[in-house]
């Protein structure tokens, strides 16, 4: 860690001085960001910035005055209580009240909802804070506490008897409790905060805000907004920084994950005389590493092409400098070769692009990623859908003759494997033999929300005119297919998939300086947990399907 910071701090002496800005649009106020990429999306700001590497600065990309007063029309710094601007270039901002709320009726359900949990009943996150910048430093401070009724609600099923033991080999190589605890769930998170040093284009520090890495809007394979944001060192862009080839961003992190302490379901379950939880080392932090990169050719507007790669392991079994940033090393070699020291790390890697006309105001991304940076060149191209995940999605906007455009949207996502020999050895996206924690932090996945395993399609058709938005959405989630290959294939009961359709409406608002944004969903489950009720007489008969009612009601107000 010393040789990190060490790094860090030498490599920032080096630029010269420049005054930079650094406040951030939080992933949990999603009108705002999504304003932005509306307005790039029709050609009014600029098109080099690749929406690849998240949180962004507004001011920075942008060119606006501070990351609050996206169209000039929030913030009267001259009459304002609040927000400031002084001579000694500096600048003070009170941050956006923000406060999310989510009511489920019967069981869990949502993904990219920061640092809310699943949960059935009501839930509220609330947020603010404050922004300060003098010189090169800056600090936002916007803590989020989260309050819950966390009610009782069946899940998995002890009927499924044996099942469970199967259930349990996804389970004992994850942390991702169904419930967290038995009672009303309190918790305070540092949320959207940061301290840096901020030069050149460049920002170096330590921050807790979430991160998301990829092109995509609903799914990210990598990092995502899905769970509460983890502590981090950082050096990365602030803009894209232009070069006579093209324009270049980048994220370079190292991070501390925590577990969640919270068992999953029917951990005291014994199944002919094995316990079916095997107990991980839950007081062993974990730490990540990872780097996103994006270009942007100079000789094809509009054209974004990336890499990331991350990698996890306990703090406990770390050894040497390649261990703390293993990105550069990850120890490439046969599979058929053993590597204790390799196996200990949990290593993921992906590849992305987005395509993004102005003029025709549509966009097209995509995501490749593969489980594994060891693998050889020879091997990945041999078999790439070893391991593999991926994310495809567009979005096209139509102007209407009256008033503003048509939203056309789609986005479809798979994590589910199809190679026989990654699902018999229980090798699916966020789960791992030895870090036996998964890709996750405080219980929740860090990359696409609906887990191991798991194939969504999204769609969106909307009206939209400047931050308001009025649409209909429709997603189709099966989860975790492949313990259900895993457990199902071999009795051959293709019956028993556990489907979500869910169709949405949603409508944000803009009211002077509050942003009212919600989504009214209707959830239909088929066969819930995989669970089916056999009878002898009837071969095909309905699986336990359920009904659940989802509204997420969320306002962001801008102190004026």
């Amino acid at each position: 860690m010393k040789k990190i910071l060490g790094f860090l701090l030498l490599s920032a002496l080096f630029f010269r001085t420049w005054e930079g800005q650094a406040q951030s649009i939080s992933l949990n106020a999603p009108m705002m960001e999504e304003y932005m990429r509306r307005q790039q999306l029709l050609g009014n700001v600029d098109s080099t910035f690749s929406f690849a590497i998240r949180p962004i600065l507004p001011e920075m990309v942008f060119g606006r005055k501070d990351g609050i007063d996206l169209d000039g029309s929030f913030l009267d710094y001259e009459n304002s209580d609040y927000h400031s601007i002084t001579d000694d270039e500096g600048r003070f901002n009170v941050l956006p009240l923000i406060m999310n709320n989510q009511f489920t009726s019967k069981y869990s359900f949502g993904i990219n909802n920061g640092a809310m949990i699943p949960a059935r009943g009501m839930q509220t996150l609330v947020s603010g804070g404050f922004f300060y910048k003098i010189g090169k430093l800056s600090l936002q401070v916007q803590p989020e506490l989260v309050v819950a009724q966390n009610k009782d609600f069946l899940g998995f099923p002890v009927e499924h008897r044996s099942t469970v033991l199967y259930y349990y080999e996804w389970m004992n190589r994850i942390d991702a409790p169904e419930r967290f605890g038995e009672r009303a769930y309190t918790s305070l998170h540092p949320g959207q905060s940061s301290l840096r040093y901020n030069v050149n284009g460049l920002s170096f520090g330590i921050s807790s805000e979430n991160l998301w890495w990829g092109p995509a809007k609903r799914n990210s394979l990598m990092l995502s907004n899905n769970a509460p944001g983890f502590w981090h060192l950082t050096a990365n862009t602030q803009k894209p920084l232009q070069t006579t080839v093209g324009a270049f961003e980048g994220q370079l992190i190292a991070g501390y994950l925590e577990n969640s302490q919270y068992q999953p379901p029917h951990s005291d379950y014994v199944w002919q005389q094995t316990t079916v939880y095997q107990p991980k080392r839950d007081r062993d932090g974990r730490y990540l590493s990872g780097l996103i990169l994006s270009y942007q050719p100079k000789w094809v507007p509009g054209l974004f092409l990336g890499f990331s790669s991350v990698s996890q392991m306990y703090f406990n079994d770390m050894e040497g400098f390649s261990d703390w940033l293993p990105v550069f090393n990850g120890e490439k070699g046969s599979r058929s070769v053993v590597n204790p020291r390799r196996d200990k790390r949990y290593q993921m890697s992906s590849g992305f692009f987005r395509w993004m006309s102005p003029k025709g105001h549509f966009e097209f991304y995509g995501e490749f990623g593969t489980k594994g940076n060891d693998r050889v060149l020879e091997e990945f191209l041999t078999v790439p859908e070893l391991n593999r995940a991926f994310t495809f999605g567009f979005v096209n906007y139509q102007r209407l003759k009256k008033d503003g455009y048509l939203q056309v949207a789609m986005e479809i996502t798979q994590t589910g494997q199809t190679v026989r020999e990654t699902i018999r050895n229980v090798d699916s996206w966020y789960v791992h033999h030895h870090v036996r924690h998964g890709y996750t932090h405080l219980g929740q996945v860090l990359g696409a929300g609906n887990g191991p395993g798991s194939n969504v399609i999204f769609a969106e058709v909307s009206w939209i005119k400047d931050f308001n938005r009025i649409g209909l959405q429709f997603e189709r989630i099966v989860y975790n297919n492949d313990f259900y290959y895993f457990r199902f294939e071999h009795i051959k009961d293709w019956r028993v998939k556990y489907v979500d359709m869910v169709p949405s409406v949603v409508g944000d608002w803009r009211f002077g300086n509050l942003l009212l944004y919600s989504r009214i969903q209707y959830v239909n489950t088929l066969n819930y947990k995989w669970y089916i009720v056999n009878q002898p007489n009837q071969y095909f008969i309905p699986g336990w399907d359920r009904k659940n009612f989802v509204a997420n009601i969320g306002i962001n107000y801008i102190l004026k």
